[in-house]
């Protein structure tokens, strides 16, 4: 059962080793997770010899005002024999045999993360005593509450202990040990007052009375340590520290111990409860229920670990890999990221991602809608057939049949297909700007490299841009064609007059009576109905073969060669990743590598079970 507190003190140490002690933060917290004892009290309770008693060494700090600014995690480590030594996890190398060493590099590292302005900080000092008169257990010794700020202190000093106090012990893996001195009220107890808040049914609280050697003669405290006063889950526990008398005297533990014992044993008060009073039960006491409280929270820190991890990593791959160092590896990842974002480009045109059917929604519904639009009938009405029919015969009327103005008639209806054509091209432009933006937004990798992002995007819009000034000169020159050149067999076809019954040598300005001319309309219009389908037909083919294919194939080759030019310089402008990113995979990094050692350690001992 020991390996269980040595493994909750090895993760202890590694969470503040990477920055993990229990504070608000936006990555996952280890520390919350550990059973801890935190050793609360006032000033002037008696908190610091209660743990000086336990450990049987002075080693705290002391004087007037608020000496513990730091939490003090306390990890003690019983050897069968040897000397009794000390270690600072800020000092792995250095062993302190001398305790009041110890007592000023406690004050010393205090002072380097706090100044000497007698503030407070929540990063706390590890230190482990390895002795043959400890037993196995780790506590934590936090600030002592106070109700008044000393001089040099700000006046929110006060309620900055008790939020960190209260930080600590409100966890529900946190056992309190509430420090009560004897000699004082109970009900104006400031560890018990605290503790109440947190833990109001006293399930996780153990109450130790202090000073009871100094209470007022013909008073005790029997009623308080029975449970009469104050019930708590578990058994109050009175101890007799060492006076001040004696701390100036340099009495030693393994005395005041005895003297300690003797005085329960003598007491007629406090006789009957002599087997479960002092400093040395207390400290079994804490050891055996700090022991049977890591032992049951085992599954869920495994459970919890397990499901960190696996977050850990996810938000660590979303987050990308880190910026290789030389030119080469800068190049390659460029290139991958590109490449990556042409093919969620491309997955959108070929429907395994969604938008690229709004391309065929242009060609199905846009196109034909726009040519319906032109209304040629209305460009084909009498006055306007007769007007042209007439300007194109001149001076000389035509003889048969009114080929020039045909011509004009046709001519003038398909060149306003230009617009709807124009409109198609600019249509799925459109579509794919709309679709690399897309694509921009879904590759997790450019999320990383705002300048890259940048470059990509406007890499694939000129490509884009290009393609589509290609489309439109192409898909015009089909509307062009068709003005260009007529159809001839069409109008070989069509009804003659004299097999119509007309007369060939009736008057030539009987060809321009109302009759005539609605059938050349008629004509007209039938030619260019079935120029508009040929049309709908081509023109998608056109727009695809110049733009929805070219993109697919090419979308960043101009980029790609201009990359190929770039120096290191430049190839690393374009990676420059957000230092909030950056700091936040390296933290993520460090977190990672805590949970994974943790479930190391917990299963090795899982497995010893």
């Amino acid at each position: 059962m020991e390996n269980l507190i040595s493994l909750v003190n090895k993760l202890q140490r590694a969470c503040t080793a990477l920055g993990d002690h229990g504070e608000e933060s936006a990555l996952p917290t280890l520390w919350d997770a550990l059973p801890a004892i935190a050793v609360v009290g006032g000033q002037s309770s008696g908190k610091s010899s209660v743990l000086e008693s336990i450990v049987g060494k002075d080693f705290l700090p002391r004087g007037a005002g608020i000496v513990t600014r730091r939490p003090l995690v306390l990890q003690l480590h019983r050897i069968d024999e040897g000397r009794e030594y000390a270690e600072f996890m800020h000092l792995p190398r250095k062993r302190f045999t001398d305790f009041a060493a110890v007592r000023k590099e406690i004050s010393d590292e205090t002072d380097r993360e706090t100044g000497r302005s007698k503030q407070i900080s929540s990063v706390p000092i590890h230190l482990s005593i390895y002795s043959p008169n400890v037993v196995n257990l780790t506590l934590i010794d936090l600030p002592g509450l106070t109700k008044v700020a000393v001089e040099g202190q700000q006046e929110s000093i006060v309620q900055d202990i008790e939020n960190m106090v209260r930080s600590f012990i409100e966890k529900p893996n946190c056992i309190i040990l509430a420090i009560s001195p004897a000699n004082q009220d109970l009900a104006t107890s400031d560890a018990i007052k605290i503790s109440r808040e947190v833990d109001p049914k006293g399930e996780r609280t153990f109450g130790v009375l202090t000073k009871i050697d100094l209470m007022d003669k013909g008073t005790d405290a029997v009623d308080i340590l029975e449970g009469r006063s104050y019930k708590l889950r578990f058994p109050w526990i009175g101890v007799v520290n060492r006076s001040q008398a004696d701390i100036n005297k340099s009495v030693d533990m393994i005395a005041a111990r005895r003297r300690e014992r003797e005085y329960f044993a003598n007491s007629p008060e406090y006789k009957h409860l002599t087997t479960r009073m002092g400093s040395e039960h207390l400290g079994k006491m804490l050891s055996k229920h700090l022991e049977t409280v890591i032992k049951s929270r085992i599954p869920g820190l495994q459970s919890l670990i397990n499901k960190t991890i696996a977050e850990l990593e996810a938000e660590l791959s979303r987050l990308g890999k880190p910026i290789a160092s030389d030119a080469g590896g800068k190049l390659y990842m460029i290139m991958e990221i590109c490449r990556t974002f042409d093919q969620i480009f491309k997955e959108h045109l070929d429907g395994v991602r969604p938008g690229g059917d709004k391309i065929y929604s242009v060609f199905d519904n846009q196109l034909p809608a726009a040519l319906k639009r032109l209304q040629f009938d209305k460009h084909l009405s009498m006055d306007n057939v007769r007007k042209l029919i007439t300007e194109a015969d001149g001076y000389q009327p035509h003889l048969i049949a009114p080929e020039q103005g045909y011509r004009r008639l046709i001519e003038s209806s398909l060149v306003t297909i230009r617009g709807p054509a124009e409109a198609a091209v600019d249509g799925v432009h459109a579509i794919l700007k709309d679709l690399v933006h897309k694509a921009l937004g879904e590759t997790m990798e450019l999320k990383q490299y705002p300048t890259l992002r940048v470059e990509v995007g406007n890499a694939a819009t000129e490509s884009l841009d290009r393609m589509r000034d290609e489309s439109k000169k192409a898909t015009l020159q089909l509307v062009e064609m068709e003005c260009g050149y007529l159809t001839v067999e069409y109008f070989r076809k069509l009804p003659q007059d004299i097999e119509k019954g007309g007369n060939p040598t009736h008057s030539i300005f009987d060809r321009y009576n109302d009759s005539y001319l609605r059938r050349i309309g008629i004509n007209v219009l039938s030619y260019v109905n079935m120029v508009c389908a040929s049309l709908r037909n081509s023109i998608p083919k056109s727009v695809v073969y110049c733009q929805v294919r070219e993109a697919k194939r090419s979308l960043l080759d101009h980029f790609f060669t201009d990359l190929g030019k770039k120096e290191a310089k430049q190839l690393a402008k374009l990676l420059d990743e957000d230092p909030a990113i950056m700091q936040r995979r390296a933290n993520l990094g460090k977190r990672l590598e805590l949970y994974r050692s943790a479930q190391q350690e917990i299963d090795a001992v899982a497995w010893s079970k």
